[in-house]
């Protein structure tokens, strides 16, 4: 039928202004001019109900997503019979994967593969090996195994049907898609060494040891995980010091790049100094014993020993995520404190803790000495005039040094 419209109604409105809207009133038409009628007010009220409703259900905002959730409404209400069949079948495949995901490949392995050794009876001779599955779907046997294995899991958990219920061309209810990365895996990393250990350590965490290959098999990404989020580095630090506890080439390469790496061997060194301060305190605590500035070890007095105890409570309580350096520090010198003035005031301890220091620097000079290697000056050309000044200086002192001695001796009865 061929419709005729007015020029006059049809000539658009000028740019910035509305169209001016018909009278109630309207002229009969002349001739064979042909006016719609409106559509029923029901169906109006219906399309808008469920075009709201779509938008509503599809996160679409209100106003500016009316004609998104038209269009949704209108893919909804597609009949397969407007369009070319080789779309709707396409529009279908991908609903089906959307929804399943890998499982819907694993389906078609499950149901026509029967891998070789398997007797060919009944159900299953229907079936084909996994290499003549590949050969048809051009992809390698290894590819087609991974599905077969990861239905074998499912199968094993009651997730799926075992592979003796299915037919070729069997269709069945598939599992969501996101649960398909739980029995799959993209390399054959399962069946290693490599793998069966990764896979052992996985079962002890009480995860599923596909998960941890998954993990294993793609290291940037996790590189990236760790470097984008904070816990998945925190994860990654806790289990490297677990692994270096057991290999000691790990601790030999975490150790020399800490060393070549500035900033990390200035954090080592102040984590260390805290450490050392902390475990002064602890030993203090734990044993009863303290060390005194000239290095001997005596009975910690009960003042240093309940002062120890107050401070190493306070680093106990500490957090994680808190700083324990200035603690230490503050616990490290107000015990060091107290032991230094309880060596003062033990006449007994006082002298003994001067004879220590005495005999520590006479060692440490005699130590020094001893490397001198005379041999090399008569050898060489290294003499110097101030060589022979220092030494003649430091054998005055040493001259002094016994006459000393010998006054402070005791005299013999």
């Amino acid at each position: 039928m061929t419709i005729a419209l007015d020029p006059s109604d049809t000539t658009p409105a000028a740019p910035g202004t509305a169209a001016t809207p018909a009278p109630d009133t309207a002229p009969e038409p002349e001739g064979n001019f042909w006016v719609p009628e409106p559509a029923a007010p029901s169906e109006e009220g219906e399309k808008a109900e469920k075009t709201a409703g779509i938008a509503e259900g599809s996160g679409i905002a209100e106003g500016s997503g009316i004609a998104e959730a038209e269009e949704i409404a209108g893919a909804e209400e597609a009949d397969p019979a407007d369009h070319d069949p080789v779309v709707v079948q396409d529009a279908r495949d991908f609903g089906v994967y959307a929804r399943t995901g890998g499982w819907t490949f694993a389906l078609k392995v499950a149901r026509s593969v029967r891998p070789g050794g398997q007797p060919a009876e009944g159900t299953a001779a229907r079936k084909v090996s996994a290499r003549a599955f590949a050969a048809l779907a051009g992809c390698s046997p290894e590819r087609v195994m991974r599905h077969y294995k990861a239905w074998d899991m499912a199968a094993d958990d009651g997730l799926v049907p075992q592979f003796e219920v299915l037919e070729p061309g069997a269709d069945i209810e598939l599992p969501d898609a996101d649960v398909w990365l739980s029995y799959y895996t993209s390399r054959n990393s399962a069946s290693s060494v490599r793998g069966q250990a990764i896979s052992a350590a996985a079962e002890a965490e009480g995860i599923r040891p596909t998960k941890a290959l998954e993990v294993a098999e793609n290291p940037t990404a996790l590189r990236a995980a760790i470097l984008a989020d904070p816990g998945t580095a925190e994860a990654a630090r806790g289990a490297l010091l677990d692994r270096m506890k057991e290999d000691p080439a790990l601790q030999t390469e975490m150790a020399r790049a800490i060393a070549r790496t500035d900033d990390l061997k200035k954090a080592v060194a102040s984590e260390a100094k805290v450490a050392d301060r902390v475990g002064y305190v602890r030993q203090i605590v734990e044993s009863g014993q303290v060390r005194t500035p000239a290095g001997q070890t005596v009975e910690a007095p009960p003042e240093v020993r309940a002062e120890a105890e107050r401070h190493l409570s306070l680093i106990d309580e500490l957090d994680d995520s808190e700083e324990a350096g200035e603690w230490a520090g503050e616990a490290y010198e107000s015990v060091k404190g107290l032991v230094a003035r309880a060596v003062e005031e033990n006449p007994e301890l006082r002298v003994q803790e001067r004879r220590t220091r005495f005999y520590s620097s006479l060692q440490k000079a005699t130590k020094v000495f001893e490397e001198l290697t005379l041999d090399e000056v008569m050898e060489e050309e290294i003499y110097e005039e101030d060589m022979l000044q220092r030494l003649e200086a430091l054998q005055e002192a040493i001259g002094g040094c016994i006459a000393v001695l010998r006054k402070a001796a005791p005299t013999a009865p």
